[in-house]
Order: structure tokens, then C-alpha cells, then sequence
């Protein structure tokens, strides 16, 4: 009978009792493996950039981490290693975070307070091909939806304005990335992001859109 191949995992997060908890849990779990672990989210991006023939299967990503966060490596990931699931587990349950993650094509998000089985739940669902939202995060997501008031003006961020006026003046993503010093995954999510916000076609409507604000000339 031939031996079933494990799921392979990486994870990065900053907090060692999460790690150490996360590695006891798994080392348990007969058809998992973790495969690497990084305190921060640019060694992980390096590990995955390295090592492609690893055929890693799931990322468990936490959000806030030094060199680069949760956010920014899940959408990295889903550009250059798309075959690679993601799951977050964060303390943090801030509505534009899940819908940024959402957006970006992340496959689940779980609080770092939820019990084990619910975390074997999440990558048992996520493992099948399906998304595993946990009900706070759900929750949480919902309620911002219906609790924002109504109005016609849609409002921007310093950031958003300040990205919206360098694409108006015709900077590539990369020259944005390093006048802000963001990477340019972050700076193409802005974009991204933006183009939804104010219901424009491309670059060219955000840059009409940038005019109409009085951001330039």
C-alpha cells in the first residue's frame, strides 16, 4: 500500500509561543508537516522564492510581522506561488484587513485565540479545496458593511491620496514603491484596491479621478 504524502506546511509568525503551540499541534497530526518556519514575513517569502520544488501546500501567515507583513506576503504568494494555499491566524480582526486579505485571494482566516480543533478544522476545509473563515471574522466583516453610513463621497486614506497622486503623474509601481518605501506588491494592491473604491476602468480613470480631487494640476 503506498504511503499518502503529507500536507506540506510553512508558517511565519513573530510570537514563539504561538510557534511552539502551532508546532506541538501539528506534530501530532499524522497527515501534516511543517516544513519551515520564519519570524518574519521576508524570510518565509525568500524560503518559498528558494526552494520552489518543495511543493508547499499551505501558509499559515500571522499579519503583523517585521520586514513584511501578513498581508502584503499573502498577496505575494498568491501572485509568484499560486498553487500555495493561505491561512492567517491573527489576534487582529480589523474589517479593511479582511477585506484586503479577502480581496487578495486568501483561502482563510482564524483568531489566534480559536481552539485547536478549529485550526485543524481550518486546514482540514482548506486542504479539501474549500475557504475557512472563522464566525468572528465573518462577523466582524459583516457588521462594518451595514454599520458604514450612507453617503455619496467616497473617502480616501492619506496613503490612497498620496498613491492616487503619483499614478496621476504617471510614476511606474515600482518608482511609487520606492518614493514610499512600500514594496511594489504593495503598491499594485493600493491600485488594485483603488480602481474598486472609485469604480474606474484603469490607471487612467484613477489619474481623472486624481484630478478631480485637486491632487494635481
Amino acid at each position: 500500500m503506498t504511503k499518502q504524502a503529507k500536507y506540506k506546511i510553512v508558517v511565519a509568525d513573530d510570537h514563539k509561543m504561538f510557534l511552539d503551540g502551532l508546532l506541538s499541534i501539528i506534530s501530532h497530526e499524522s497527515d501534516y508537516e511543517i516544513e519551515y518556519t520564519a519570524n518574519n514575513g521576508l524570510d518565509l517569502k525568500k524560503y518559498l522564492d528558494i526552494n520552489q520544488n518543495d511543493n508547499i501546500d499551505l501558509a499559515i501567515l500571522d499579519i503583523n510581522m517585521p520586514e513584511m507583513d501578513g498581508i502584503e506576503l499573502n498577496l505575494y504568494i498568491k501572485k509568484k506561488h499560486p498553487t500555495i494555499k493561505t491561512l492567517i491566524v491573527s489576534m487582529l480582526s480589523e474589517p479593511q484587513k479582511i477585506f484586503e486579505l479577502t480581496r487578495d485571494g486568501v483561502n482563510g482566516y482564524i483568531p489566534k485565540n480559536a481552539r485547536k480543533e478549529e485550526l485543524l478544522l481550518a486546514i482540514k476545509t482548506i486542504y479539501s479545496g474549500d475557504n475557512y473563515f472563522s464566525e468572528s471574522i465573518k462577523e466582524a466583516y459583516t457588521k462594518s458593511v451595514f454599520n458604514q453610513p450612507a453617503s455619496t463621497t467616497i473617502s480616501l486614506t492619506k496613503r490612497e491620496k498620496e498613491i492616487l497622486q503619483l499614478i496621476a503623474k504617471e510614476y511606474t509601481t515600482q518608482e511609487i514603491a520606492d518614493a514610499l518605501f512600500l514594496s511594489k506588491y504593495t503598491i499594485e494592491g493600493y491600485r488594485t484596491s483603488l480602481i474598486s473604491k472609485l469604480n474606474v476602468k484603469n490607471v487612467v480613470g484613477l489619474a481623472k479621478y486624481a484630478i478631480k480631487l485637486g491632487l494635481v494640476e
